[in-house]
């Protein structure tokens, strides 16, 4: 009977081995991976230990949020500091402005943003270095230094204590074309090319071949900005002081009193307040991880 040939028998004695090597335990639980999944699950913990303690905080009485020393599970579940919060609160008019000033502000630089990038990243015009440093060198001002400035704006247009003046001041930022303008940067300018010579123009380049490619960038940008919008706390404290234009980052700080605090109350209206960030980010959460992964790929 004919030997096999040296090339049929390493094929065998990879057949054979490589199956055993993918499930070889010391590979699978070596003391490293061990390691670092502790590492990473206790770290994991410590991101999710807060959010645990305030929902645990909205199901107990007031004389157990406030018990020294603290309890960690409640004794009775309470449902009454939901229904509290609505009393407490103009509850829904807070959530609808606070849903006014994320889209409207998200929205805004999604739109602004993006042309602004697409300039910066395709377009040669004189002074284009010079004028992008000056966008970056906002970065470095303190938004707090904005605030009287934007403030007598709105002011002089009339805004005060209505819904624009929350997030006309927020639609665009330095931010956003910058992480905007390194995606573009990262895209072939064969695309831009072929389009070009099919008779195309700068904005139809821009809005049917770069736009189109731009969906994980502007969904990273989009939670970005939503989520800062969301939870704003200085601008809606500043410009709106009617409880019912206020969003509901300003809102819940009416419940902390003098004297004293119903936490539990606070508890489950920033529990509700967090629950729209929470979905958004679960649903845009692979497209947000590779636009920011993309974003800085070119400088």
């Amino acid at each position: 009977m004919a030997e096999p040939s040296t090339g049929t028998a390493a094929a065998v004695r990879v057949r054979r081995i490589s199956p055993g090597r993918r499930l070889s335990p010391g590979r699978r639980f070596s003391p490293g991976s061990v390691a670092t999944h502790l590492v990473l699950s206790l770290g994991a913990l410590v991101m999710v230990f807060p959010f645990l303690w305030q929902l645990l905080t909205s199901f107990k009485s007031l004389p157990e949020a406030v018990h020294a020393p603290p309890t960690f599970l409640p004794e009775r579940w309470d449902w009454s500091a939901f229904k509290e919060v609505f009393s407490a609160l103009p509850y829904a008019d807070m959530l609808g402005n606070s849903v006014i000033n994320t889209v409207g502000r998200t929205a805004g630089q999604l739109v602004f943003c993006s042309l602004a990038a697409y300039a910066f990243a395709r377009m040669r015009f004189r002074g284009r270095n010079v004028l992008f440093a000056l966008f970056l060198s906002v970065l470095m001002v303190p938004p707090s230094l904005l605030v009287l400035p934007q403030y007598d704006v709105i002011q002089r247009l009339g805004l005060l204590n209505t819904p624009p003046a929350l997030f006309l001041p927020g639609m665009f930022s330095a931010f956003g074309t910058f992480l905007l303008r390194q995606f573009f940067l990262s895209l072939p300018k064969e695309l831009e090319e072929a389009a070009r010579i099919d008779g195309a123009g700068s904005f139809r380049i821009f809005w049917s071949v770069m736009l189109p490619l731009m969906r994980p960038a502007l969904a990273a940008l989009a939670v970005i900005t939503a989520m800062w919008s969301w939870n704003d706390l200085l601008w809606p404290l500043v410009v709106n002081t009617d409880p019912a234009k206020m969003p509901i980052s300003a809102g819940l700080t009416s419940l902390e009193g003098q004297f004293e605090t119903n936490y539990p109350v606070m508890m489950a209206g920033s529990l509700i307040a967090s629950l729209p960030m929470i979905v958004l980010y679960l649903l845009l959460q692979r497209h947000f991880v590779q636009g920011i992964a993309s974003s800085g790929t070119k400088g």
